[in-house]
């Protein structure tokens, strides 16, 4: 018989091959050492002069405290073996409550007890850890107002939340399984941009969305997250708060300057009614009607800067080489000479007209400020990361307060109109760039710094 442990190649017909498992060749490797001794401790006794009772009798017992010493051999090994069989199984079946008995000898199987208990104390936190974190995912996901979905490779329905239950009027347990185009998502999960905002009506509400799809595995499968945010609401929230600050600015602008025509023209009606009128109300009558002009002009002029403010137009793209527009603009303050470092020569798209006016009304602003304690002005500009960044300083004494600086109407200057910085801005991001206006770190004055897309 050809006894082989592992057998790799096709073997010829007729010809038996057994396979031992690992207790029996342990056992037939114990068994093997200690033949010798037993081989040679039998030659003895049957070739000694010893009475065939007392051979017969030492025979059984070598034999036997052989076969003893080899199972219990066998045993052992195999009973830690088996021991620590069991607790890896119950691991992968996620009981991590069995251990293996600690013991205090430093051997091999009490170290790799020992590891065994600390993986299964390991795996034990970990899935603490996992599962409190998906308890509160789905708290969340529960909790939040935007719509969740979740689907696979085949574009089926795996998860959805209560707000994507509301959003498609329909329980969970009648959506799960469902392919997108069932339920009219499909058009949200196969349009290529990843996040855009749409208008779209559903079954349980309608209005204007944003949609955010993003890709993850699940099971070594791909799945598609798919996210639904009502702008809607938010939208109108946002109206609405325009709207109030946009009366409750006119409102302020109108009230200034009616309030003391009211008051002068009813003084103005009420002296020309008197029968004797004091000697110089002429005198009166000519201030009155100057104080009226005025405030009435200044209200015109209120209302033509909001005019103005409410129809820029969109610009008008065009190559500008931005060195040669900086030094245009420079060379129309008269008012002290304003310092401009060269920069890298740039050529961006843009509207010339509109980024004229929006650096006039920074360097008319840094200029204003400089002239009250004699500072200067600089103009420098740059290239990063594939934007041109124009620095306007000034030397002026800073601002005290930035948060209302690009609110409408809102000016520290008098006389000032409020609308220049919040046109400057508004002509900035019409070109997709971003207008910025802080205290400098390295002095006293003011940074504007206008960032452009190359």
């Amino acid at each position: 018989m050809l006894i082989k442990t592992e057998t790799r190649k096709a073997q010829p017909k007729g010809e038996v091959h057994f396979r031992l498992s690992h207790d029996r060749r342990l056992f037939f490797m114990a068994l093997l050492s200690g033949f010798p001794a037993a081989l040679v401790s039998l030659i003895l006794l049957w070739t000694g002069d010893f009475p065939p009772r007392v051979q017969w009798t030492l025979t059984t017992v070598i034999l036997a405290v052989w076969l003893v010493l080899v199972s219990e051999i066998r045993q052992r090994v195999v009973f830690s073996l088996q021991t620590l069989s069991n607790i890896l199984a119950a691991l992968r079946e996620g009981d991590y409550s069995i251990r293996g008995r600690d013991s205090r000898n430093n051997d091999a199987l009490a170290e790799v007890t020992r590891e065994v208990n600390t993986l299964a104390q390991t795996l034990r936190e970990q899935r603490m850890d996992a599962l409190e974190a998906t308890t509160l995912l789905r708290k969340v996901m529960e909790e939040i107002d935007v719509a969740v979905f979740s689907f696979d490779g085949e574009q089926k329905l795996r998860l959805v939340n209560r707000a994507g239950e509301r959003l498609l009027n329909m329980p969970s347990e009648r959506l799960l399984g469902l392919n997108a185009e069932n339920i009219g998502l499909a058009e949200c999960l196969n349009e290529g941009s990843k996040a855009r905002v749409i208008d779209a009506a559903f079954p349980g509400e309608s209005g204007r969305w944003e949609v955010r799809r993003s890709m993850f595995r699940q099971g070594g499968l791909p799945h598609q997250l798919l996210v639904l945010s009502n702008l809607s609401r938010a939208l109108r929230e946002e109206e609405l708060k325009a709207w109030q600050r946009i009366v409750r600015v006119i409102g302020h602008e109108l009230n200034n300057s009616l309030a003391p025509i009211k008051s002068i023209s009813g003084s103005l009606t009420s002296l020309l009614q008197r029968e004797s009128r004091p000697t110089d109300w002429e005198e009166d009558m000519v201030r009155g009607l100057a104080v009226i002009g005025s405030r009435s002009e200044s209200l015109s002029r209120f209302m033509a800067a909001y005019a103005r403010l409410a129809k820029l137009p969109q610009p008008k793209f065009q190559s500008v080489d931005i060195g040669e527009l900086l030094r245009r603009t420079v060379g129309l303050e008269t008012r002290m000479e304003v310092v401009l470092r060269q920069g890298p020569a740039l050529m961006i798209q843009a509207d010339s007209d509109q980024l004229e006016q929006l650096l006039i009304n920074l360097i008319r602003n840094a200029v204003d400020a400089s002239l009250e304690n004699g500072g200067g002005v600089r103009v420098h500009w740059g290239r990063t990361a594939g934007y041109v960044h124009i620095v306007v300083q000034d030397d002026g004494p800073g601002l005290s307060n930035t948060t209302n600086l690009f609110v409408p109407f809102f000016t520290t200057k008098p006389g000032g109109s409020g609308i220049g910085l919040v046109l400057s801005r508004q002509i900035a991001e019409a070109h997709g760039g971003t207008l910025t206006l802080d205290n400098r770190e390295d002095a006293r004055g003011c940074e504007a710094r206008l960032r452009l897309r190359i």
